[in-house]
């Protein structure tokens, strides 16, 4: 009987072809996910989930990182550093990218704003229509709201929603939070994800995450 469906497919489920593990996707430069990350996309192929990733340019080295058990729905958008101008003068107008002379003003990469990468932690929901700007870090747990406009970091088990994005509310309380950081249960090997499937998709007390802490 098996314990888990296969990670190494890029289609888990032969019959739904709307929704593919990202990992399985040729690589691409600057770009982790993590196993069993899937995108899902009712109006076009999950296969072209790289177009949901823009300006994204292999010469700066920024990198995209997600990690395990993320769910992504249709239309995220993840902006990168290769969006920004240059933005300590008079103007940020990009001269140099239409040549014609105005060349010469090109900017040396350490002139252009550069907020580091964009890291998605584990277990993170992210609804339809999602715009995450660049170096942003989403925490573990996080649900990000459909049409929500990512500017700045989202905490572990944050929900948040809105444009720019605000903190609705946490999933749980401050020491239920530290716990769950604990249990790292994305960690799992699958077995032992199997055996707990229950208790992990409708338990959520504290007495609960302890014991299997101590498993």
């Amino acid at each position: 009987m098996p314990v888990a469906p296969d990670k190494t497919k890029l289609y888990p489920n032969e019959n739904i072809k709307t929704v593919c593990y990202i990992k399985n996707l040729p690589p691409k430069p600057n770009v982790e996910i993590g196993d069993y990350t899937y995108y899902s996309d009712n109006t076009n192929s999950p296969e072209n989930f790289y177009e949901r990733i823009q300006h994204h340019y292999e010469f700066l080295g920024d990198k995209l990182i997600i990690g395990r058990f993320c769910a992504l729905a249709e239309g995220v958008t993840f902006i990168m550093n290769g969006a920004n101008h240059r933005m300590d003068g008079i103007t940020t107008y990009p001269f140099n990218i239409f040549g014609g002379g105005w060349e010469k003003v090109t900017p040396a990469v350490e002139q252009l704003p550069f907020k580091g990468d964009t890291v998605i932690g584990n277990d993170v929901w992210i609804g339809q229509n999602v715009t995450i700007l660049p170096g942003v870090k989403i925490g573990d747990g996080a649900i990000i709201a459909a049409n929500a406009t990512i500017t700045k970091n989202v905490e572990p088990y944050a929900i948040v929603g809105g444009n720019p994005a605000r903190l609705i509310k946490k999933r749980f309380s401050a020491e239920m939070i530290e716990l769950l950081l604990k249990l790292q249960w994305w960690n799992w090997d699958e077995q032992k994800i199997f055996d707990q499937l229950e208790l992990l998709v409708s338990v959520n007390d504290i007495a609960t995450v302890k014991k299997l802490l101590a498993k």
